[in-house]
Formats: C-alpha cells, sequence, structure tokens
C-alpha cells in the first residue's frame, strides 16, 4: 500500500488499467481521442399491439411473444462469435454491447378497422415490460448497457391522431414516455399535457468515438436546425451517425398536408408526422424529391454525418444513399421487423436484428445481420449478410 503514496505509481496504474480495455464506452464526455471501438444492437419497428400472422407453429401471435422470443437472442448474443470474415472484431468473442437502439413504431396505431388495436397505454406497458425490464446487456465494464429509442410514424399518430380512425382518437403515452426519458425535462409531461409541436425527441450521445444522433422520424427542416446547432459541440473529425425512423428518401403521406387546412383527414391522407409541408405535389403517394434534395444538401454541407440508420419499410439491407442529383455517399443501414418485414413476414427464419461494430483507429464500420428465428440458430445467432463501410469523414 506504501506505492500509493506516490501519486506517479497511482498515475501510472490508472493508465495502465484504461489501456487494458480494448474497447471503450465513453459515454456523455466529449470526444477527444480517436481510438476508440463499440459494438451495438439495432433493429426496429416492434410494433407492441399488433399480432403476428404465423410463428412457431402457432397463429396470430401477440407481438409481445414475439419480441420476448428475439429479445432471449438478443440477451445472450454477448456469447457470440464475430464470424471470421474482414469486419471490425473479426473472430472475436462480442462480450460486452456499448448500447441497443431501436428506431420507432414501438407501438401500433390503436386502429378501430380492420381489427381493433389496444391502446398505446396498453401497448407501451408491454414494452416496457419487455424491453426496458428485459433487455439484460452489459458492456465492457459491467454496467447496465443503455438502450436509446424514437418514435416513428405510428407512434406520433397515437399521439395527435391519424387519417385512419384511432380509438380512443389520441393517445400520446409512449411520446410522454420518451420525451421524458431522454429530453429530461425539469416537470415531465403526461399523455395529457405531452405536445408534439412543442416537446420534440432530439438527444445526442458520445459512444466509442462517434457521435449518434437520435431524432424524431426524419431530418426535417426542425431536426435539421436542431443537428446543427449540436454538431457545433463536436469536433470536425469525429464520425456522426443519425437514428431515426424514416429512410432519407421519405414517404411522402409522413408529411404535413400542402392542402386545406393542412390537417389530418381521411380524404388527403397525410399523416402529418414530420413537421414540413409537402411540397412536390398534393397527393399523399407522390415523390418526395425536392425534401430529399434539402437533407441531401444538409448532409454535402455536414461531411461529420457518415452513416444513417432506420427502420419503416422493413428488411435488413445495406446501402449507399445518394440523394435525387446523386451528389453525396451516405452510408445507410435498414431494419428488418420482428412484426412487419417485408420478407420474414412471410418466412419466419429470415427474422433479424443486426449487431454493428465500429472502430475510430481503423475508421471501419462492420453491419452484421444476426438471423435469430432459423431452424438452425435456437434460440441462437446464424450469422447473415454483413457489410463493412468507411466512417472517416472526408477533409
Amino acid at each position: 500500500m506504501s506505492y500509493f503514496k506516490n501519486k506517479s505509481w497511482l498515475y501510472l496504474i490508472c493508465v495502465l488499467v484504461s489501456l487494458s480495455v480494448s474497447r471503450n464506452l465513453l459515454g456523455d464526455e466529449a470526444v477527444e481521442a480517436h481510438n476508440y471501438e463499440a459494438t451495438f444492437v439495432f433493429t426496429s419497428d416492434v410494433h407492441f399491439g399488433l399480432s403476428r400472422l404465423g410463428f412457431r407453429g402457432k397463429v396470430n401471435v401477440p407481438s409481445k411473444d414475439v419480441n420476448a422470443a428475439m429479445l432471449s437472442v438478443i440477451n445472450s448474443s454477448a456469447d457470440a462469435i464475430i464470424p471470421e470474415d474482414t469486419g471490425v472484431r473479426s473472430g472475436e468473442k462480442i462480450g460486452g454491447i456499448d448500447f441497443t437502439v431501436i428506431t420507432g413504431d414501438l407501438t401500433n396505431r390503436q386502429e378501430l378497422y380492420p381489427i381493433k388495436i389496444q391502446s398505446a397505454q396498453a401497448s407501451w406497458k408491454e414494452f416496457e415490460q419487455c424491453y426496458l425490464n428485459g433487455l439484460n446487456l452489459k458492456t465492457v465494464t459491467g454496467n447496465k448497457a443503455p438502450l436509446f429509442l424514437v418514435p416513428g410514424n405510428h407512434d406520433v399518430s397515437n399521439a395527435i391522431g391519424s387519417p385512419s380512425k384511432l380509438v380512443p382518437a389520441t393517445d400520446a403515452t409512449t411520446l410522454a414516455e420518451l420525451y421524458n426519458r431522454y429530453m429530461h425535462p425539469i416537470t415531465k409531461v403526461t399523455k395529457e399535457t405531452y405536445n408534439f409541436k412543442d416537446n420534440r425527441i432530439y438527444y445526442s450521445k458520445n459512444i466509442g468515438g462517434a457521435h449518434e444522433i437520435f431524432i424524431t422520424m426524419w431530418p426535417d427542416s426542425t431536426a435539421r436546425a436542431w443537428i446543427a446547432h449540436d454538431l457545433k459541440t463536436v469536433a470536425k473529425d469525429i464520425p456522426v451517425f443519425i437514428f431515426c425512423h424514416d429512410m432519407p428518401a421519405i414517404d411522402a403521406r409522413h408529411l404535413t398536408n400542402p392542402n386545406g387546412k393542412h390537417d389530418i383527414n381521411r380524404e388527403d391522407k397525410f399523416e402529418n408526422v414530420v413537421c414540413d409541408i409537402y411540397s412536390d405535389g398534393t397527393e399523399s403517394d407522390g415523390e418526395t424529391d425536392i425534401e430529399q434534395t434539402q437533407l441531401a444538401s444538409f448532409i454535402k454541407d455536414h461531411p461529420q454525418i457518415v452513416a444513417y440508420f432506420h427502420g419503416h419499410s422493413n428488411f435488413t439491407e445495406f446501402y449507399t444513399w445518394k440523394g435525387p442529383d446523386k451528389n453525396v455517399q451516405l452510408n445507410t443501414f435498414r431494419s428488418d421487423s420482428p412484426m412487419k418485414g417485408q420478407f420474414s413476414g412471410k418466412d419466419e427464419s429470415k427474422l433479424a436484428f443486426q449487431i454493428v461494430t465500429f472502430s475510430t483507429k481503423t475508421h471501419l464500420l462492420t453491419a452484421r445481420e444476426c438471423l435469430w428465428n432459423t431452424k438452425a440458430s435456437q434460440g441462437n445467432i446464424v450469422w447473415g449478410k454483413s457489410t463493412t463501410v468507411s466512417i472517416e469523414v472526408p477533409r
């Protein structure tokens, strides 16, 4: 113990301990160093309140049961061995997970037709029991890995109304819970006091040497202004990831109604879940070139933004979004859904989430598909397709 009387010995020991952790969860401290790795779980569109037509030999299986099955595999993922490929952490045991992210549609719309879906409040209680209480992943330091959430169009529609008939007409439980959890207001909002216009859910974290941004729905003009302000605190060579519900090629019906009173109605069918008024025409199934061009211009002006993760139209996909004018190169990652996957909805062996690893030392990010419901998986991960991309910030 006499060694600790000398501060130089104490300093040396602290340095050695820090070096012994090869993967460093940076948390919310300012990002200064560049030799970090991180691993996170990515999924989307869990749709509590909905039922899956078929799952493991049963029919009309509720989301709480399907998600519980996926969660059991996620919780065991720390023991999985990453494939021997050319990606980040190839051949290693996963070990600690730095965070999990779910990009929206946590609850299904509380629609009356074609079948009655339970309220957002009831669906949120099931989501809370499953993910907030049941997710047991740990970081490399042994702390509980954080869970980051953003709302999807179903969550927002429950709060503000929908072109389809909802019962009750509005229930802002999900958005109120997310706002309180991530925005930390002095006075917590309730489902009665939550206001979609005033209580936007935008937040960011510094983890693994990168800057992660979580926003409501899509980077519309309001979100872009917030992101631009947020990035003023981030060094220019730090990679930035965006997590939200909609793909860069936004769905027109999610924008604000350009017609009449700009309201939500059955005739126009706009959902008004994104603040920008639709500029490309008057129909809710139209193109979104103007909105996409605005986003592409923002990405071009902020080259730190090197990766974009989304759900909404659900299947595992790794692609480069180039914008309408083909003037950007944005690494984009789309997630499958346990309830509404485009392909896994019909073939449950294709059900998947993703494990993403990145290194700010090598400037690489690898996303790997984790098939969790094949006959070979038996509750474990079967590795599917993967991609490795550069996350080096252009200079």
